[in-house]
């Protein structure tokens, strides 16, 4: 099939006495016949290219459905007193959300209902009232994140309230269970920024605006206290934040300020009924947690309960009536620290692998002794533990168990190892491969992220067992950018210390090659959104180095679209990458945007994949991206770009979907290393 040639149209971006010619700055119409026919011309170039690898997609697709339950059921979690679980059945898209009544689990959600007739669905939230009587649920058809928030009588499953258009997909009960709090998008830009009550029985248009937040650097956000007393109302931007109560037991809805926002202050708070404890980075990179017995006032007194330490960085914190637990990472290693409030012991839960990954459970209940959370590692399946303050023991609430008879995780091993930065400063890589290959001639996919702060961690995948299982090596690079060596590593790596993720991800890449972890002329690399930048990045700056990329949803034009405040998100996003309207970061972003630096040059074989309804990165950047590509490169190595018209920044819905867009990666993974079964 011939290759899509698209056509060009001279548009002058000039800023700064700089001059940029975009001649697919056109594609940024959304919906217009010619953005639809080039589209169609790339996704129907896919299909072609794809086609022969139908066998193979199709053994993978059998092999995912071996390996994971049809029916599987996921881990029961508590709430005001009722035990809910999620689970799934054969041959249905969609999980079903159960209440336990009687000893007799009971639907109260089945979304393979709700997605009926509609071509994307997603369940952001379910919200059960206090008293159990009714539920909020909050859906998106479209793929934009832009929900609809409905009430629906949880005896009767009948709608008893008309939906609320443009949420952000959450919302919190007032302990009176008459009435719920929700939060409003800005139409245009998407935003969280308005937070209003809704009280049952009373028309939408009569709904109080609480509060509104006109800057538009900050996000709006709200949730329930443990104590069930407050409404947190958290207002933040990447750089500062501050966080507003509601005292359900004031009807006139009162806002207090818990800490008034300050310039790089960072904060979270929770409250118990001795009073409230927070995270907080003043005076301390790595996070402190505090207490005060009232809002705090310049007379009180707080009192420090985990002190800063340059070494370890206090991620979260659960506080429940006997015991507060915080998630710390050290080097990366995560711990989970016990504080007996009765004592102020300090102990911390026992692990037994090396590279792991933990997270905090459903913990809701105020006066629970239990603490639920999860863990697995690059070859251990996820499970749930329930800690118990009383015994200081651990045990297995919920495990994740593979069809797969044969699998092990003794079949595998994982490790860790170190990259030299170009500066010196050694960076983290964890990989996973299978027992018993031959490292030297293995091919080997590298995967990153390092933006807003996100750790990726060493997480299991039963999918990506199809390509370990067939000899390949899998390994994270924890690129600065990233907080997997805490704050600073984040600090380093964004603004004008941005090159530095991507000079880490071509380090990594290049250790790994000298440390004999794969074949040199058999590496790949994969990253979505800013993990798409990443790779654009990259592959600008060494080509060579990488047989072929997989980009998902890839932020890509990077100055056009921090140039353009009309572009959703776009404001907020000033504190991660700089504002490009200052010269100076003008002229840094140029240095690095992909879509501005591809070169007359051979580029590794590409996989491009993004979702036409994708509120996060507009559609049209690796649109542009690929067009651009096309016309520079100077290679005959495949590149390949889908856009699927049903689907957001997350990809299609529905675990079909899932394992269809998956199982093209796959395939065009395995295809290049002529892997055919």
């Amino acid at each position: 099939m011939k290759t899509p040639v698209a056509k060009k149209q001279p548009h002058s971006l000039k800023k700064h006495g700089h001059e940029r010619n975009d001649p697919y700055y056109w594609m940024n119409k959304k919906d217009s016949p010619e953005v639809l026919e080039y589209i169609d011309q790339e996704n129907k170039f896919a299909e072609n290219w794809l086609a022969p690898l139908h066998p193979l997609k199709n053994k993978l697709l059998k092999e995912y459905e071996e390996r994971i339950n049809p029916n599987e059921i996921h881990s029961e979690i508590l709430i005001n007193k009722n035990w809910f679980r999620s689970r799934f059945e054969k041959g249905l898209d969609y999980p079903i959300h159960e209440i336990k009544k009687d000893k007799t689990w009971t639907t109260f959600i089945n979304e393979n209902e709700q997605s009926k007739g509609a071509d994307f669905y997603q369940l952001a939230s379910w919200d059960n009232s206090n008293n159990n009587n009714y539920i909020a649920v909050s859906e998106d058809f479209i793929g934009r994140r832009q929900y609809e928030t409905k009430v629906i009588d949880f005896s009767t499953k009948k709608l008893v309230e008309e939906p609320i258009k443009n949420t952000s997909g959450y919302t919190v009960w007032h302990a009176d269970s008459r009435s719920f709090y929700y939060v409003k998008k800005d139409e245009t830009t998407l935003r969280e920024f308005q937070v209003y009550q809704h009280i049952l029985g009373t028309p939408v248009e009569s709904d109080q605006l609480i509060f509104e937040e006109l800057d538009e650097r900050y996000y709006v956000s709200i949730y329930a206290s443990i104590s069930l007393q407050y409404l947190f109302i958290e207002i933040e931007s990447s750089t500062s934040s501050e966080t507003l109560l509601i005292d359900f037991n004031d009807t006139k809805n009162s806002l207090i300020s818990f800490l008034p926002r300050q310039k790089g202050h960072l904060y979270q708070i929770e409250h118990h009924t001795a009073g409230f404890y927070w995270l907080s980075n003043q005076k301390a990179k790595n996070n402190k947690l505090l207490f005060c017995t009232n809002i705090p006032t310049k007379d009180d007194q707080e009192t420090e309960i985990i002190a800063h330490s340059n070494k370890r960085l206090i991620e979260d914190f659960v506080v429940l009536k006997n015991f507060i637990a915080s998630l710390e990472r050290e080097n990366g290693t995560q711990t989970i620290r016990i504080i007996d409030l009765k004592t102020n012991e300090h102990s911390f839960v026992a692990m037994k692998e090396t590279v792991y990954c933990l997270d905090f459970g459903h913990n809701s209940t105020f006066e629970s002794d239990d603490l639920y959370y999860s863990y697995n590692s690059l070859t251990t399946p996820p499970s749930i533990f329930k800690y118990n303050y009383l015994t200081q023991k651990s045990e297995i609430h919920y495990q994740k168990t593979l069809l797969d008879k044969t699998f092990s995780p003794a079949n595998y091993q994982s490790e860790r190892i170190e990259a030299t930065g170009m500066d010196g400063t050694m960076i983290p890589i964890s990989l996973v491969y299978k027992k018993g290959i031959d490292l030297e001639k293995a091919p080997i996919l590298v995967y990153g992220y390092g933006s807003y702060g996100i750790t990726i961690n060493p997480t299991f995948s039963a999918y990506r067992l199809s390509l370990i299982n067939r000899g390949f090596v899998f390994a994270i690079a924890h690129i600065r950018g990233g907080k997997f060596l805490g704050e600073n590593w984040y600090q380093t790596g964004k603004f004008k210390k941005k090159m530095n993720t991507f000079l880490d991800f071509n380090q990594c890449t290049r250790a790994l090659i000298q440390q004999k972890y794969c074949a040199p002329d058999k590496v790949y690399a994969m990253g979505g959104s800013a993990g798409g930048l990443l790779m654009g990045a990259c592959m600008n700056l060494a080509p060579y180095l990488y047989k072929g990329m997989v980009a998902q949803v890839p932020f890509v034009d990077v100055l056009t679209t921090m140039l353009d405040e009309t572009i959703p998100l776009t404001v907020g996003e000033y504190e991660e990458w700089g504002n490009p309207n200052k010269k100076s970061f003008y002229n840094y972003l140029l240095q690095y945007s992909p879509y501005d630096n591809i070169q007359k040059t051979a580029y590794p074989s590409l996989y491009i994949a993004t979702g036409y309804h994708d509120s996060q990165v507009q559609y049209w950047e690796p649109l542009k991206w690929v067009a651009k590509l096309r016309d520079y490169k100077t290679d005959n190595h495949p590149l390949i770009f889908e856009c699927n018209m049903d689907a957001g920044h997350g990809g299609g819905s529905g675990r079909t979907k899932e394992r269809e867009e998956l199982a093209k990666i796959h395939c065009f993974l395995l295809s290049l290393e002529d892997i055919s079964n």
